[in-house]
């Protein structure tokens, strides 16, 4: 299984890691702490303190249009914030 699926890179989070040092990912939703954490560490090189994990539930949604109601679905995920070591960072367009 693959912890990981995607960092999370918005403005929001992007602060976050300016001034807290802390990143999201989108993870696995059967991935638990110790899990993520290994992964966070073995991928990037760094040190992880702290990890808070939040499950999202999908919802049905709807909305009008002009040829009727249009309902879809959002996916279920699930989130985590890692919090790093002092001194450690996390270049996510290194790769670039």
């Amino acid at each position: 299984m693959q912890a990981l699926v995607k960092p999370i890179i918005t403005e929001k989070y992007t602060a976050q890691a300016d001034k807290f040092n802390r990143y999201g990912f989108v993870v696995d939703k059967r991935a638990n702490k110790l899990e993520i954490k290994s992964a966070v560490e073995k991928l990037y090189g760094v040190s992880v303190i702290d990890i808070n994990t939040q499950q999202y539930v999908g919802k049905v949604k709807t909305r009008n249009t002009t040829q009727g109601v249009a309902i879809g679905r959002v996916n279920r995920n699930k989130k985590a914030v890692v919090t790093l070591k002092e001194g450690d960072k996390i270049d996510f367009y290194a790769s670039i």
